[in-house]
């Protein structure tokens, strides 16, 4: 009986061990994310990050794609603070360029990349480069061709501000700040971890369960490895800070320009933040960004493969 054959127990142990191991990598990553993410939402304001935005285009899409230098957020965390910057007169152009980029420019996933590929640390390098130059050109495009407001809340119905926000605590003076500090950190380590462990473990079944011969011929295919990491990316909806070490455990089955894709990609645009996405924006507004990032992502991924 086929059943009978796949549960074996060294495929068991081995899966139990890949999940683990897959776990406990990623976890501190994970947990120094939400910490400064939860430092930033509640000690630094939004009018101290507007003050430093430049008025030229150009500069402003170079400057909101080095802002996640500064200010190292996951996407879960940045989506709402993004909404407030908009509302308060952020460009929409720059705010979606920091929306896509910080997820992946920031000291905290180059370091967890560069861990994770220590074998070939190129991948790091390549991974901020790419995301840098998707980015650069999706917010060109976005400031040519967006001419109204793609909120799905207009400016006019935003008196409250933090109305709005379904995932804000309050609190006044420094022990206020510092139980919302932690409330707010525990939030996202709890939000973050569930989808870690899901993540996780559909990536010890795939790799444990999975006939090699089959994901051998998918990832070295010249499109459909690139194609079914950007599916796979979106499914798993892993956090920036840990998505490196899933990557990783495919180094041998796919090619260095379709894990890429997975890297850059995933952070992007994945299941919970186009759900994130769509409370915020309008819906034709998420589906062209959607589009404009898979082909933007792919294209360029293709062309970086033939250097790295």
């Amino acid at each position: 009986m086929p059943t009978v054959s796949l549960l074996t127990i060294e495929r068991i142990q081995a899966f139990k061990t890949m999940f683990i191991s897959i776990l406990l990598e990623a976890i501190p990553f994970i947990l120094l994310g939400v910490i400064l993410s939860s430092l930033l939402q509640t000690f630094v304001s939004e009018q101290t990050i507007r003050r430093f935005i430049p008025k030229n285009p150009l500069l402003g899409i170079v400057f909101a794609c080095l802002l996640g230098i500064l200010f190292p957020m996951c996407e879960c965390g940045m989506i709402p603070v993004v909404r407030r910057l908009i509302l308060k007169g952020m460009p929409v152009y720059i705010a979606v360029v920091f929306i896509i980029t910080g997820p992946i420019i920031n000291p905290i996933v180059f370091a967890a990349t560069f861990m994770a590929f220590r074998n070939h640390p190129a991948i790091a390098y390549s991974r901020m480069g790419l995301a840098f130059a998707v980015a650069v050109i999706i917010g060109l495009i976005l400031y040519r061709f967006i001419t109204s407001s793609p909120l799905r809340i207009s400016r006019a119905h935003f008196s409250g501000g933090d109305a709005v926000e379904g995932h804000q605590h309050s609190g006044s003076g420094f022990s206020g700040k510092l139980t919302t500090f932690f409330a707010h950190a525990s939030d996202e380590f709890f939000e973050m971890g569930k989808y870690l462990v899901f993540g996780s473990l559909l990536t010890a079944l795939i790799q444990i369960f999975m006939q090699r011969e089959s994901l051998l011929a998918i990832g070295q295919g010249p499109l459909s490895s690139h194609l079914f990491m950007m599916g796979f990316a979106y499914i798993l909806s892993l956090c920036s800070t840990s998505d490196a070490f899933v990557a990783s455990s495919f180094q041998t089955s796919f090619t260095s320009g379709s894990l890429l894709t997975f890297l850059v990609f995933g952070p992007m645009l994945d299941f919970k933040s186009t759900l994130m996405l769509l409370s915020v924006f309008k819906s034709k507004f998420v589906l062209a960004l959607s589009a404009l990032i898979a082909v933007t992502v792919l294209a360029c991924s293709l062309l970086l493969e033939r250097f790295i």
